[in-house]
């Protein structure tokens, strides 16, 4: 792991050289900007065709409104082509991505500064949201757009037909997933069903995103604040090998049927056993809402707050930022889109869906919104209050991708072989992590 790390630092070294060389050079009045125009904004979301159906609505209802034009590119490859774009001197204008690359798009020069108070509503996003922004010098370098939390997804049916309550607890969803396992909830006479829905592939740092809230519910933490700008690995502690213990013995290396087949190598986009039917349980995002809605139907399922470990319920959160790309001359512009995009109508308008298309905003950061209200649908507002009330985000002023990307590894690992011993296991990641730290001159 380590050789793997010092690999990447190099390279990331190398690419952040580069890429702060040429972003000075976009923030000095390059001639080479996406649109000329002053009354233009380039602007991209990263998105498949269905969530950019719901961005045109947005973007059209802004410029319906200021006479300020966006020339839209949703982009699924975002940070790809963000590198070969800045690699050009030529940022968009506005972007809108996960609040966890903060750090890592800061830390290459790619970001312009906000100061809250200059963005219209600003002061209706609440404290949790703006802290999502805040990089490593303490300035903000983005605005809250969309948040969102996990909660547990599960077959209502099922749970009728084995006489089952939806579980509170570890123990009692450890409890139900080996009933849907073993019992036939299908009623179909075959042994086809599964318990969880466990991407846990070392792939893209799933492993991490999935595992994260079992962390937090276990009291650990992956790397600690010392509230001065540094950090310390955490996941040698007492609570990150008791929760990672738990998680190995139960889920991975316990019954059969618990989690479903290939586990180890499911991403997301694979793990689909929750859509097919034949899995009765997935914490997971609502974004997944509408799909489920449709198959597996939205009177089979429900959703509920996750079940808690020994230290609470809190779950992963996550959300979009809106950056302004590190250059000058829009700012009247930019700030006017972002001012617009966290309004009461913005947000209404991304979250609601129309011809079957994707919501933006799940969870509204204007705080005179309710989810489930604008919605009409109740299952909203347990999101919205496991965001608000049970939920912590990753560290978002420190590049995390490393980090992210390193428990993954470590955490598929020690779920792949059984043998293994956690403790020494995480201690080897601790390490890892502190390398990561000390890369980016984070480590206390």
């Amino acid at each position: 792991m380590g050789d793997r790390r010092r690999r990447r630092r190099l390279a990331a070294a190398a690419t952040v050289a580069g890429l702060m060389s040429a972003t000075a050079a976009c923030g000095s009045g390059s001639g080479n900007a996406g649109s000329s125009d002053p009354n233009t904004l380039e602007v991209w979301t990263r998105s498949n065709p269905d969530d950019a159906a719901t961005y045109d609505r947005v973007f059209a209802a802004f410029t319906k409104k200021t006479g300020i034009r966006i020339d839209y590119q949703p982009i699924i490859n975002f940070d790809q082509q963000l590198q070969s774009r800045a690699s050009t001197r030529d940022l968009p204008d506005v972007m809108i991505n996960d609040t966890a690359l903060m750090g890592s798009y800061q830390s290459q020069g790619l970001l312009k500064p906000i100061d809250p108070s200059s963005v219209a509503g600003g002061d209706r996003i609440t404290a949790k949201s703006w802290s999502s922004t805040v990089g490593v010098d303490g300035k903000h370098y983005g605005i809250p757009y969309s948040r969102q939390a996990q909660t547990l997804m599960i077959r209502k049916d099922w749970l009728d037909k084995l006489g089952l309550k939806a579980p509170t607890t570890w123990q009692e969803m450890l409890s139900v997933a080996k009933a849907f396992a073993i019992e036939d909830p299908d009623g179909d006479g075959k042994a086809d069903t599964y318990g969880i829905v466990a991407p846990a592939s070392a792939q893209n740092g799933y492993a991490a995103m999935w595992g994260a809230s079992f962390l937090w519910q276990g009291g650990a933490q992956i790397i600690k604040p010392d509230g001065k700008g540094k950090y310390t690995p955490a996941m040698d502690s007492a609570a990150a090998v008791n929760a990672v213990t738990w998680m190995k013995d139960n889920l991975f290396c316990g019954e059969k049927g618990v989690v479903q087949p290939g586990a180890i190598t499911a991403v997301t986009g694979t793990a689909t056993n929750f859509q097919d039917g034949n899995a009765g349980m997935y914490m997971t995002g609502p974004y997944n809402i509408t799909t489920y809605d449709t198959t597996p139907g939205k009177k089979t399922y429900e959703v509920v707050p996750a079940p808690a470990g020994p230290a609470g319920g809190d779950v992963l959160a996550d959300g979009e930022n809106v950056y302004l790309g590190a250059r000058t001359g829009k700012d009247r512009q930019e700030l006017a889109l972002a001012s617009f995009l966290v309004s009461a109508e913005g947000q209404k308008i991304a979250m609601t869906s129309v011809d079957g298309h994707q919501p933006v905003v799940r969870i509204p950061v204007n705080s005179t919104l309710d989810a489930a209200k604008v919605r009409n649908d109740a299952r909203w507002s347990v999101v919205q209050k496991a965001y608000e009330n049970a939920s912590e985000q990753f560290p978002n002023a420190p590049d995390f991708a490393p980090i992210k990307q390193d428990t993954a590894d470590s955490l598929n690992s020690i779920f792949t072989y059984c043998g293994g011993d956690v403790r020494s296991q995480l201690k080897e990641l601790n390490d890892t992590l502190a390398g990561d730290l000390k890369d980016q001159g984070l480590l206390k």
